[in-house]
């Protein structure tokens, strides 16, 4: 998943396309709103709430989500479902307007759909842009995938195994500046995101659409890419095999349309909003750097009528002290977050909320750094982490000591019945309280066979995190474990969100902090992104058979065997290769004004603010 710049920093969602996987020869489909057959867990938020529900994170799937799949053809349909900024905010007031400010994280490194890695941009992107599918309220507290730009859909399991979408657009959607959104526009995007010029992070994602391996590896032209627009109303998507979480990819921001027409020849054109020009809800108004991006209501999308927030405005900012000053002051009616010494006074008081949210916050080590290529390093570095006293005594809202690197709430084999992947999957090592010790000899014996016993000629090694108090406090935490227990010494070195993405992509680091949250609910969102020079491979690992595990995974739709050779590739991703230093799964905390209703959100780390009211 993506990255997240504050505390709770790399993106997720609870639920995923859960098909039978019975191969049957040319089996059909027709999936046209299916709110009674798809459902997400999610968290309706309002201001009679006093806390959040739970939805995923710490536990295994939601019992209320339903098998998406079905050998009989089933359908439904579409019709369901900044300047003076105090100023301009006491205006709108007076004129009876209503507009929301949130803070979600600082300035982002990009807005552009297929370049972004990050959940805030990932939120900023729901708002102005949509996909085939999207996230909706179903009314009931479920995020349920739902038809977006296209109306309906229809799916065909082939006699060679490969799978066909054909996917009808709604009638008169338009873009931001009134032109119309076609089958062509989706074709366009996803052979640009795609392409190895483009260099998406997420290209990925659409690894099961046929032609994928070629094109990204620039032996084929982006025309060989299984996707086509039949006409402007069709669009047709060959996959290589029949992926169980597909709906969900079309749902990702990474496959949401753009303008050909903006894009091309114009590498600023996410800064400008004149040309950037989307096909969401929302459309941007104005982007003040490192101080806000406001939108505004979009006249051309479908839904326009029922849209809640004038405007939306993104405020920039990564000082949780000043973030909790804008929000008591009623500048910001939302955050998440809040100075570390705050947090229990805030979640004692109610004024705090907690959700579940599936996800990993982890240390990244680079394997191609000349001390950390070692796995018995890396290994001791992991074991000498005490991860009780930094979700008691540093985090303190309610995350769980992590024991692997897929995290509690992901499916196994059996999907919602059975037991999730982490269970199946056991632990790496034990966070008990009472075997701390006991991985700290283990740590220093690991440390002593690297060449280093006591830490004795061990280089000073540097940590880096992003800007944030408690991403401070964790890293200050873990220098002093490391120097306690094994006796080396580690320096810290904060960066800005957007300077520190790229810096960790680049592998110009030795240790960093890091967080993942799931693009979907599937092992494969945690594990692929491990692939040799993969778009989100920030540890710069590589491994032959770890690729033949993941590899395997995806050349089939049988999901025990999907699933053996997931669990395969964590155990040389965790237990051989030592790759990370896994520290907690993650919790979702935020602060909402008690007078704003209908915010909604997916433990995707995704909050929706375009529904919202007073």
């Amino acid at each position: 998943m993506y990255s997240r710049s504050l505390f709770v920093p790399d993106f997720i969602h609870k639920g995923r396309c859960k098909r039978d996987s019975e191969s049957t020869s040319n089996k059909k489909e027709v999936c046209i709103m299916r709110k009674t057959k798809k459902v997400l867990s999610l968290v309706l938020v309002s201001a009679m709430a006093a806390s959040l529900a739970a939805c995923g994170g710490g536990n295994t799937a939601d019992p209320t989500t339903a098998a998406a799949g079905s050998s009989a053809a089933e359908t439904t349909t579409a019709g369901d479902a900044a300047g003076d900024e105090t100023t301009a905010a006491g205006a709108a007031e007076e004129s009876g307007e209503f507009n929301i400010a949130v803070c979600l994280a600082s300035e982002p490194q990009t807005i552009d759909p297929a370049l972004n890695s990050a959940v805030d941009g990932a939120i900023m992107i729901n708002h102005m842009f949509e996909g085939l599918i999207k996230w909706v309220d179903d009314g009931e507290g479920n995020a349920t995938l739902a038809p977006g730009q296209a109306e309906s859909w229809e799916k065909v399991v082939n006699d060679d195994g490969t799978v066909t979408y054909t996917m009808k657009m709604r009638d008169g959607i338009k873009w931001s500046d009134g032109k119309d959104v076609t089958a062509g526009d989706f074709e366009y995007s996803w052979k640009r995101l795609a392409t190895p010029e483009t260099a998406a992070d997420y290209c990925y994602m659409i690894d099961m659409v046929q032609g994928y391996a070629d094109v990204a590896s620039g032996e084929a032209e982006p025309d060989t890419l299984g996707i086509k627009a039949v006409d402007d109303k069709t669009l047709e998507i060959v996959l290589s095999y029949d992926c169980p979480y597909f709906e969900e990819i079309m749902a990702f921001p990474a496959t949401f349309p753009v303008r050909k027409d903006m894009v091309e020849g114009n590498d600023e054109w996410t800064y400008d909003p004149a040309s950037y020009v989307g096909n969401g809800p929302y459309k941007m108004k104005e982007w003040s750097h490192n101080a806000y991006i406001l939108a505004e209501k979009n006249s051309e999308y479908y839904d326009f009528a029922n849209l809640g927030p004038e405007t939306i405005r993104f405020t920039l900012l990564d000082d949780a002290n000043a973030m909790l000053a804008a929000y008591k002051s009623g500048e910001l009616q939302f955050i998440e977050e809040v100075p570390t010494d705050e947090i229990a006074n805030y979640l004692a008081s109610g004024e705090m909320d907690i959700a579940d949210y599936i996800g990993t916050y982890y240390v990244c080590f680079n394997t191609e750094d000349e001390v950390f290529k070692d796995p018995k390093i890396r290994k001791a570095f992991s074991l000498a982490i005490d991860r009780n006293y930094i979700v008691e005594n540093v985090t303190q809202t309610g995350e769980v000591p992590a024991t692997g690197f897929v995290p509690s709430g992901v499916y196994d084999a059996e999907g919602a019945g059975g037991e999730d992947f982490r269970t199946v999957g056991g632990e790496y090592y034990s966070v008990a309280a009472e075997d701390y010790e006991k991985n700290c000899e283990e740590a220093r014996a690991l440390l002593a066979e690297a060449g280093y016993p006591g830490g004795e000629g061990f280089p000073t090694v540097e940590y880096m995190y992003n800007t944030d108090d408690r991403h401070k406090a964790i890293g200050e935490a873990l220098q002093n474990m490391w120097q306690t227990v094994l006796g080396v010494n580690v320096t810290l070195n904060n960066q800005d969100w957007n300077v520190f993405l790229q810096t960790r992509k680049d592998g110009d680091y030795q240790i960093a902090r890091n967080g993942w949250i799931a693009d979907y609910n599937d092992p494969c969102s945690f594990l692929d992104m491990w692939y040799t020079d993969g778009g989100n491979n920030d540890a710069q690992y590589s491994n032959k058979d770890y690729d033949a595990f993941i590899d395997a995974a995806k050349a089939t739709s049988v999901q025990a065997d999907r699933m053996k050779a997931f669990h395969d590739a964590e155990d040389l991703l965790m237990g051989t290769d030592g790759v990370h230093a896994p520290i907690y799964f993650y919790t979702q905390k935020y602060m909402l004004d008690d007078s704003i209703s209908g915010m909604y959100y997916t433990p995707l780390g995704y909050f929706f603010f375009g529904y919202t009211h007073k």
